[in-house]
């Protein structure tokens, strides 16, 4: 299993936002989303596997990156929270649906994580 970073910049911040994020969270066994339009997945997956599913739903103007990582990274005034994917909605629900509390306190600046954990 590999983690690989997504971002994406849409010309239209609103356009398709739910859709690429719920694309995205469906691509691999898990994921964390430090910033808005960042992403980190794990998945048994190549990385033109992902741009093959998340490229359909962008338009022309619209930019992402897929980058395969294994080395730390620095985080500032976010956090990395690993969530797993659920395998089967709950009866009766069409969709998963995730929150992302708010923080009780301010982490730690320019700490380093290891992804691969």
């Amino acid at each position: 299993m590999r983690t690989f970073l997504i971002s994406y910049d849409l010309r239209q911040p609103a356009h398709n936002k739910n859709a690429i994020a719920s694309a995205i969270m469906m691509l691999g066994q898990s994921w964390a989303r430090p910033l808005d339009q960042t992403w980190y997945i794990k998945a048994d997956l190549e990385g033109g596997d992902i741009e093959n599913v998340l490229h359909h739903l962008l338009d022309e103007d619209d930019g992402l990156l897929v980058q395969c990582v294994e080395h730390k990274a620095m985080l500032a005034n976010t956090q990395l929270r690993w969530f797993k994917q659920r395998s089967h909605p709950p009866a009766g629900v069409a969709e998963n649906v995730f929150a992302f509390p708010a923080l009780t306190e301010a982490p730690a600046r320019n700490r380093g994580f290891a992804l691969a954990s």
